[in-house]
């Protein structure tokens, strides 16, 4: 029988300094992942109503279900959002998800790219990483892993390749909740 473990995702900035830190998310077992995300090495979590807790401190609970995706080696990760219109795709584009224990941590390069539930694609917050990259030192081999990244996960939107499959992640959203009522 699968199981869902809990995991903590730790978001950093290029200092080491901590962004975000989301403290309860659930690992979708191997035997439930989609034969592509599964041949990609693809971490999925799934959180729900979870605490938050910000650089300054600041903690808050998510109210908006969501389903995050980690592939080992990109330079992006992706978080479905389960909204009521649809889901909606927040998009970071990061160093490689490093994995120690049940803790997932990742560094933010700001630039995001969001994917509207009708379809519609934005970059936000290229001004952001320009400031950080002066701030911070972004040397030269990350500024340009990040810009790669950026064009990877853009072919990615774009094309409707995974983990960008509202199905996909919807199933995986029931399966746990399923576990959570039988649990």
């Amino acid at each position: 029988m699968e199981t869902f473990a809990t995991y903590t995702i730790k978001s950093f900035k290029h200092d080491g300094h901590l962004h975000r830190m989301w403290l309860e998310n659930w690992l979708v077992p191997e035997e439930l992942l989609h034969p592509a995300h599964r041949e990609q090495g693809m971490r999925v979590l799934i959180n729900s109503q979870t605490k938050i807790v910000e650089a300054d401190g600041k903690e808050w609970i998510s109210r908006i279900p969501g389903v995050s995706f980690f592939i080992p080696g990109e330079w992006f990760n992706v978080v479905a959002l389960m909204e009521e219109q649809g889901v909606r795709y927040y998009c970071n584009v990061a160093s490689p998800p490093y994995v120690s224990g049940r803790v997932i941590t990742y560094i933010d390069y700001d630039l995001d790219v969001i994917r509207l539930p009708a379809g519609d694609i934005y970059v936000v917050d290229q001004e952001e990483y320009e400031r950080h990259k002066q701030v911070y030192h972004y040397p030269e081999i990350v500024d340009t892993k990040a810009k790669l990244g950026l064009q990877r996960l853009l072919t990615r939107v774009r094309g409707g390749l995974p983990p960008f499959g509202d199905d996909q992640v919807k199933q995986y959203y029931q399966a746990w909740l399923k576990r959570d009522s039988e649990g």
